[in-house]
């Protein structure tokens, strides 16, 4: 039994969602402490991370304070094994190493081009600001080849690590929403066969769909 789990933060947060999401797939109680951290009047690089002004998400159990989304996640799944959705971190250590391997793809190479493209796409038209042509361009092509790579193992597997949704699935859910919720961004994924089947499936999944919801009804970034 879950108790005492806090996180601090907007749901509009790629971070925090991040961790909604699996909080929502472990079927843990929680407590959301909203903080608003995203006025217009905030400095840019504070828009690009779209975290709060420490750089990330505060989650605590307890005495523990963790702040990094991912760690969150891989602490909610090894806490709380048994809860919700159990194969969500793997059953076996050759399951777990391949959604690392995934989690560290994400984190290294997804997450910067994609955050780029998050705020160019979907942040930059509502704070009326014209978008950087070039680094779109730029962080277009990078995105480009990563998911040429998720195309070829996605015509293998139904999700990144194998059969199953897992973390590796999850940590991409954020960044993808923001990005394929403009025209040009979804063309990314739309383009690609088996990853826009990949994006349809994770992101109807019940856990995101309520994250979204949060998403709507507290917008944090422009209220």
């Amino acid at each position: 039994m879950a108790a005492g789990l806090q996180v601090f933060g907007q749901p509009a947060s790629t971070d925090v969602a991040r961790v909604l999401t699996c909080l929502f797939e472990k079927n843990l109680e929680f407590e959301l402490v909203r903080i608003d951290t995203f006025k217009r009047e905030h400095k840019l690089p504070e828009f690009i991370k779209l975290r709060d002004p420490t750089g990330q998400v505060t989650f605590k159990h307890g005495d523990k304070t963790l702040v990094d989304s991912r760690a969150i996640c891989r602490y909610l799944c090894t806490q709380f094994p048994e809860d919700g959705n159990r194969g969500i971190y793997g059953t076996g250590s050759l399951e777990r190493a391949s959604i690392e391997q995934w989690l560290q793809a994400e984190s290294q190479s997804f997450d910067a081009p994609s955050s780029e493209l998050v705020f160019h796409l979907a942040f930059a038209p509502q704070l009326n600001m014209i978008p950087d042509e070039a680094r779109i361009a730029e962080n277009e092509r990078k995105l480009q080849q990563m998911l040429g790579v998720y195309d070829e193992i996605l015509a293998k597997n139904q999700y990144l690590a194998g059969d199953e949704f897992t973390l590796a699935d999850l940590s991409h859910l954020p960044a993808s929403h923001y990005i394929a919720g403009s025209q040009r961004g979804r063309k990314l994924f739309t383009s690609k066969k088996h990853v826009a089947r990949w994006y349809d499936a994770i992101s109807s999944r019940p856990s995101w769909k309520q994250v979204v919801k949060m998403q709507h009804e507290h917008p944090g970034t422009f209220e």
